[in-house]
């Protein structure tokens, strides 16, 4: 597939390379190129920053979100933080996401008050009901939004059984989103398919235990498993 991952940080970066490796044309989308490749230190937690990260990567292609997308048609890939999401869609328009199938794995993370972060919308309403709602014609499927980085690329890292969520409300669009997954590793019985996009409330809402039990265990590399009772 040809993929547009929008979004250059970590998290953008270990889906590139995955995807990169499992044999797809990827297009990493950024708001502006020239100022991305300028970026060549580390950042807060001492990942490589995108300038840094594109130089040893030379065969993935750095564009404009629009740029991105109209290359990486097959697939989108939303890494971003989830304060930016409305805003790099807008750029990218409604016309050409149209049809489109778009990885959401951002979260309603807002740092305004400092840390542990709090979100800006939950309960009654999710970030990615909101994008569904901004843009109906692009197919939106939350997931990995509850596991780390480099978990969600790899999820053998971690030993056992563990979970990974799904959610949206076309059923062609998460069955391509389940063959992303299990092509990363996650097996079929790990990956528990919510519901609609309103499902998503539930696992956007994870991210506030999440972030604690990164305070207190002091490693990204743990995640949920939900342990089903089999039926006689």
């Amino acid at each position: 597939m040809n993929v547009a991952i929008l979004g250059t940080g970590s998290v953008g970066q270990a889906l590139t390379q995955k995807l990169d490796e499992t044999g797809h044309t990827i297009f990493m989308g950024t708001r502006n190129v020239e100022e991305s490749l300028q970026r060549t230190g580390k950042d807060d937690w001492g990942n490589p920053q995108v300038g840094a990260w594109i130089a040893e990567h030379p065969d993935i292609q750095l564009l404009t979100f629009k740029e991105a997308v109209e290359k990486g048609s097959d697939l989108i890939v939303f890494a971003m933080n989830g304060a930016s999401a409305l805003n790099c869609l807008e750029m990218i328009g409604k016309e050409l996401l149209a049809g489109k199938t778009m990885m959401d794995i951002s979260n309603p993370l807002d740092f305004s008050q400092g840390f542990p972060p709090s979100l800006f919308v939950s309960n009654t309403d999710s970030l990615g009901e909101q994008i569904q709602q901004a843009y109906p014609d692009l197919k939106v499927v939350k997931t990995l939004n509850t596991i780390s980085n480099p978990v969600m690329v790899n999820p053998q890292a971690l030993e056992g059984d563990h979970t990974v969520f799904v959610s949206g409300n076309d059923e062609e669009a998460k069955q391509k989103v389940k063959g992303v997954l299990q092509s990363f590793g996650w097996a079929e019985k790990n990956i528990i398919d919510l519901g609609d996009i309103t499902t998503a409330r539930g696992t956007e809402m994870i991210l506030p235990l999440w972030v604690r039990l990164f305070g207190k265990l002091q490693t990204p590399f743990f995640n949920f498993h939900v342990n089903i009772q089999q039926q006689s």
